[in-house]
């Protein structure tokens, strides 16, 4: 991070016959055989390896059809993975399988028409580094396998069924005495346990002639036992047979009649299927969490006119009976959500299953990985191209399964968990401001029901990485038509420092996303009138602003497309243009009612993120984007701010035009509003969106305040906003957020908490400017002007100079010396080891009096050793040394209510 790294991204072959993915600095390792597999995740600077075991690469379902796609199975231990137990890992059946791969260079994501004017230095686009791609198919043997589970049970006739919405008469109780509230129809609801772990209660019937399967949905809820765990019981003359959930083990077990046979881990799931199978000589038991892909979990032979008299359903002892154990355990519930017995198959021929679904062979899946130069960021997403001739829908899919090793064991229960030291961010995510909101878009740390030999006693520990949206898509794709799922990055940490963590997201941030890093000075102008917006253009252009935009309440009405209009904003733009300054506006999004034609529609007792929205694929929404298209078209207007974009909001509505309904809403409503803003980015229209959308195009957010702390008084002002500041760039660039400085009465506090008349209150106004500047982030100076007086011009203009002057620096990441509490000085310090400005310390005095002492500063990260050359306000430079901690003394003499600054060279 303090000196130039030349670790250029390729691709590499071991003697193994593995494939890397490195840049030295991080690797990723894939086997081929016998199919594609992560064997290795490496940060290679402290040799730490961040994967602990094989998963498969992704996941789809196709027309109802679940797939994995590659991945390998067979591990016997899930802590860690040995280089000797890779070649003994099996395909797993039915899966996508690798047909090809090839490696490209790394292409732009979209069109960035570059604003270089507002950038401290040009970066670019795309990001060099390299690409890797598996391409995937399904064989006969998958389709063979899909065919003969097709051919399963919802074909099957079903000879008893029970929902217990109803109870069928047919069923007879046991519920043990052990505790006065056991009973299988708790409160009321029908199927629902409440029993004692380890105390048997169930409901009993007839065998019914003809049954060959028989399958239960069952919630373990909070049932804690394993041995009792709910289950279906199969009782003959002389035996009896159980298939169970052991909750407290997060396994499936069965017994055969004799013995408990060896239980298998299945997947967290609120719900999980169980099913047994009859044939001539065998009942077959196997497990599922969604009812259709089924787990083999235990067998038992049949002797010769073995037939079964009667089935259970709930919770029994270990044997299938209706003992209790001397230690009953605690309550606990779980539901027995449906239950059937089903016949034999229709007589059918295998081959017409098999014709029916040939064409799945004809899907292509890619699965793209992208490394680049000087970074430890891996980046990874699927595309699936459909060439079958026939239309296909993408029900779901999870584009990473990444089994990581955990950071801490913890033997009992935690709420906050520590996760593995990746930082993961995707251009899938929306809903506020802070980065927490990527975990309801499209990141999970789940818990890994096949991670068995873990500490944690109730194997909850988060170490399973899966991205995927949480509703949908649901696309449908044409033949010929590709879809592309959204992109993830994988940043592998090689620190817990706060500081050098978040500093390798800012610096990540600035390269997937460049445009964060212009950075122009702009004004909110009040009034949308032509006389107010063109006094502030004047105004800005003598003060070297760069930006003005028409504010909320100005008047300004992105959605008013009459030609009346759009003359006078051209007009407007282009003598906006004639200073050198960009003219925008603002327009609302979500948090407003339509009408009820056009609103989101959710359930009763459901609301929108912000209280109210439109459905952006309404007729409304989308009259509302091409009604934004136009007016940046035909105006020339290059800003925009956009409040209350996309929240995410579904919508359960099946008459919009725009999206089927549920399912496919929010992967519709996401794509409308991030093709306008790429479109945005690719016409260098300055984006301002209070959201993450940085990702997919847009420039800025807010940084993080409270717009009514603006109507405290002025002094408590200044010291709050140095603390947002500070607060705000541990996970953002200066550029990427802005603050807001209301010259006019704003949220009340009358005299006390408003600048304007300007003039009269020009030591805090210069305050204003000395933290804002000082920090390189920009605000939203919202009023009529910008100075009132030539004492006004001259004091922003002395700021807006600082600020050009230092640009490249100032920009730059910011190092976080001392949180401004108003009790002592406080401190960032701005970092660039590449340029010729490596540092500059800004110091500030929030004090009555003087300040004077001597600071040590940490200069680690200015790339400097030794000694360093410092000015104080671009005075006399002066030489200090740096120790080997790299640590240098600054005497700092700060007058009360100011600030000082030291450039570092």
């Amino acid at each position: 991070m303090t000196e130039p790294v030349k670790a250029k991204a390729g691709i590499y072959q071991t003697p193994e016959g593995y494939i890397v993915l490195s840049n030295g600095l991080v690797s990723r390792t894939f086997t081929l055989q016998p199919n594609v597999a992560s064997i290795g995740l490496d940060e290679m600077r402290h040799n730490t390896s961040y994967l602990r075991s094989v998963r498969p690469e992704a996941s789809l379902t196709i027309d109802g059809y679940n797939f994995y796609v590659g991945g390998l199975a067979g591990q016997s231990v899930h802590n860690y993975l040995l280089k000797e137990w890779v070649p003994t890992l099996k395909a797993i059946p039915g899966v996508f399988r690798l047909t090809n791969y090839h490696v490209e260079d790394t292409k732009e994501r979209f069109t960035w028409q570059k604003n270089r004017e507002w950038m401290p230095k040009d970066l670019p686009w795309p990001i060099p580094g390299k690409e890797l791609i598996f391409t995937y198919h399904l064989d006969d043997n998958a389709i063979n396998i899909l065919a003969e589970r097709k051919n399963q049970d919802n074909q099957r006739p079903i000879i008893f069924s029970d929902d217990f919405k109803k109870l069928s008469p047919s069923w007879r109780m046991f519920v043990s005495k052990a505790h006065e509230r056991n009973s299988f129809i708790n409160e009321g609801k029908l199927g629902e346990i409440m029993a004692l772990a380890n105390t048997a209660v169930y409901a009993e019937q007839d065998y019914k002639n003809g049954t060959k399967v028989i399958t239960a949905k069952i919630v373990p809820g909070t049932d804690h036992s394993s041995a009792w765990g709910p289950g279906i019981g199969l009782i003959f003359d002389n035996k009896t047979i159980k298939i169970n959930i052991r909750s407290n083990e997060h396994k499936v077990g069965f017994f055969d009649g004799n013995n408990e046979q060896k239980s298998v881990a299945i997947w967290n799931a609120e719900s999980i299927w169980l099913r047994l199978e009859l044939k001539a000589d065998k009942v077959e038991a196997s497990a599922s969490v969604d009812g259709v892909n089924w787990q083999f979990v235990g067998i038992c032979i049949l002797n010769d006119g073995e037939v079964p008299r009667k089935v259970r359903i709930g919770k029994m002892d270990p044997k299938g009976g209706n003992s209790d154990f001397d230690n009953k355990g605690s309550e606990g519930r779980c539901k027995i959500e449906a239950f059937s017995m089903l016949g034999e198959l229709p007589m059918k021929s295998a081959a017409e299953n098999i014709s029916r679904l040939a064409y799945l062979k004809q899907i292509e899946v890619n699965v793209h990985y992208e490394l680049y130069d000087n970074m430890p960021v891996f980046c990874k997403w699927i595309t699936i191209d459909n060439q079958s001739g026939q239309e296909i829908t993408i029900n779901s899919f999870k584009s990473e399964i990444l089994a990581a090793s955990e950071p801490e064991s913890a033997v009992d229960r935690k709420e906050r968990w520590l996760y593995p030291n990746i930082t993961v961010e995707t251009d899938y995510n929306f809903g506020g401001m802070s980065e927490e909101y990527i975990y309801s878009s499209s990141v999970e740390w789940k818990k890994d029901s096949l991670y068995t030999t873990q500490v944690n006693y109730d194997l909850t520990t988060p170490c399973l990485l899966e991205v995927t949206p949480k509703i949908g898509p649901e696309q449908t794709i044409k033949s010929g038509q590709t879809f592309s799922s959204f992109r993830t990055w994988e940043l592998l940490n090689d620190s817990w420092d706060r500081e050098r963590k978040t500093l390798a997201y800012r610096r990540m941030m600035r390269s997937i996303a460049p445009w964060i890093t212009e950075n122009p000075i702009l004004m909110h102008i009040r009034s949308s009138d032509n006389a107010s917006v063109k006094k502030a253009i004047d105004q800005c252009a003598e003060v070297g602003f760069e930006m003005a935009i028409m504010t909320f309440w100005s008047g300004f009405d992105a959605e008013n497309n009459s030609p009346e209009n759009i003359a006078r904003m051209k007009e407007l733009a282009d003598y906006a243009r004639s200073k050198n300054i960009a003219l925008g506006g603002y327009s609302l999004l979500a948090s407003r009612h339509i009408d009820s034609a056009n609103d989101v529609v959710l359930p009763e007792g459901q609301h929108p993120r912000f209280g109210n929205s439109p459905c952006l694929e309404s007729n409304w929404g989308q009259e509302y984007f091409g009604k934004l298209y136009n007016l940046f078209e035909k105006t020339g207007l290059n800003v925009f701010e956009h409040d209350g974009s996309y929240p995410g909001d579904l919508c359960y509505s099946n008459l919009h035009p725009g999206h089927k309904g549920v399912k496919d809403s929010q992967w519709n409503q996401f794509k409308r509003i991030t093709d306008f803003y790429k479109w945005c980015r690719s016409k260098g229209i300055y984006l301002n969106v209070p959201d993450l959308y940085f990702l997919n195009g847009s420039n800025k957010t807010g940084m993080g305040y409270r717009e009514a702390n603006w109507s405290l008084p002025r002094a408590q002002q200044e010291i709050i906003e140095r603390q947002n500041i500070f607060d705000g760039t541990w996970s953002k660039t200066p550029s990427m957020g802005w603050m807001f400085v209301p010259l006019v009465e704003y949220q009340g506090g009358g005299e006390a908490a408003t600048i304007e008349p300007l003039k009269d209150h020009l030591p805090h106004y210069g305050q204003r400017l000395a933290n804002l500047f000082g920090a390189g982030v920009q605000a939203c100076y919202r009023g009529p002007q910008l100075y009132d007086s030539p004492q006004t011009k001259e004091l922003v203009m002395k700021w807006v100079n600082f600020y050009k002057k230092h640009r490249e620096v100032l920009d730059s990441d910011i190092i976080h010396v001392r949180r401004p509490d108003g009790r002592d000085y406080d401190a960032i310090l701005h970092v660039n080891p590449f340029g010729t400005e490596k540092g500059l310390l800004m110091v500030y005095n929030p004090l009555n009096g003087t300040i004077k002492q001597k600071l040590k500063i940490n200069l680690y990260y200015t790339g400097l050793k030794d000694h360093a050359q410092i000015s104080e306000q671009d005075g006399k430079i002066k030489k200090i040394r740096i120790d080997h901690n790299y640590d240098a003394e600054f005497e700092i003499e700060i007058p009360a209510k100011s600030q000082t600054w030291f450039v570092i060279k």
